[in-house]
């Protein structure tokens, strides 16, 4: 007699799994986008992709060991779990990569947000300078590495909520 029975795997196993790659993925992306300096171009958005692939991976990935089947919250679940993880990635990416491969980060972000300011040529001097500064106090310290993880985080979720009304299969009721 065949056996057919799979092994299971939980949603967070899943998330994990797949949160370790796509963080991993995007760390290279980013440090590649950085280092041919696209990191302000449309180019940056193919991190996106890389999400939004991961995730679809991830629900293969789960209904693969779970008989073929997936609910909806177990979907998210799984898209929240992978964010989490990939967005905490993300931050410690961003920690080291400002701390210790480009620690010119800051300023050479807030220079690039001055001439962007000065180009639209609406701004007064001094309503630069506030911006630069309120600026400033979200991209140094805790907010910036934060601020990657919840924004991982976020963007996860809402495309899990796009994503698993196509990939679920619920176990039927009456087998």
């Amino acid at each position: 007699m065949e056996n057919t029975s799979t092994s299971t795997v939980s949603t967070a196993s899943a998330g994990v799994r797949y949160g370790l790659l796509v963080g991993i993925a995007s760390a290279i992306l980013s440090l590649i986008l950085y280092a041919t300096n696209l990191e302000q171009s449309p180019v940056r958005w193919v991190s996106m992709v890389v999400l939004a692939g991961g995730i679809f991976l991830a629900h293969q990935f789960f209904k693969q060991h779970n008989n073929g089947f997936m609910s909806y919250g177990q979907g998210l679940g799984i898209g929240a779990v992978l964010g989490a993880v990939s967005g905490l990635i993300g931050g410690i990416y961003m920690f080291v990569y400002t701390q210790f491969i480009n620690p010119d980060f800051l300023t050479i972000a807030l220079n690039k947000a001055r001439t962007d300011m000065e180009a639209r040529g609406n701004l007064s001097d001094e309503q630069i300078e506030q911006g630069l500064q309120m600026s400033a106090k979200f991209m140094d310290g805790p907010f910036l590495y934060l601020g990657a993880v919840l924004g991982t985080l976020f963007f996860a979720f809402l495309l899990a909520l796009v994503i698993t009304a196509f990939t679920k299969h619920k176990r039927p009721e009456f087998e």
